[in-house]
């Protein structure tokens, strides 16, 4: 068997890939997830927490809630906001964080998301 074949690159799964990877390649969106690690946050607080612009934050949170990485809850006339999936992310950062320490880069995110309650799922 030749060592040198062509192998088919499914378009699809490879932008859906990429995109996804860009939630994470955008220090605001990693932070704006580390509050989220807390518990819910409404836009108004993320705001307070981060120093950001009202517009800022709105757009990043767009973008997180198109990946699936956030979800959201309307009540009154605010919009509360939560991680949508707690395990699949902390594993997600033990799996970086172990990419990292192999590459001679350690680092760890964030604490909290590493002790994050079960009860944020």
């Amino acid at each position: 068997m030749a060592m040198n074949q062509v192998m088919a690159v499914d378009e699809l799964a490879t932008e859906a890939y990429a995109h996804l990877f860009q939630a994470f390649a955008e220090p605001t969106r990693l932070a704006i997830l580390q509050h989220l690690a807390s518990g819910e946050h409404r836009v108004r607080d993320l705001v307070d927490h981060m120093g950001l612009a009202q517009s800022t934050v709105s757009k990043h949170l767009s973008f997180l809630l198109e990946c699936a990485l956030v979800k959201s809850r309307p009540e009154g006339r605010s919009t509360w906001y939560a991680l949508a999936d707690v395990a699949l992310l902390k594993n997600l950062i033990a799996a970086a964080e172990q990419m990292l320490d192999a590459t001679g880069k350690s680092a760890q995110l964030c604490e909290h998301l590493r002790a994050a309650n079960t009860s944020l799922e």
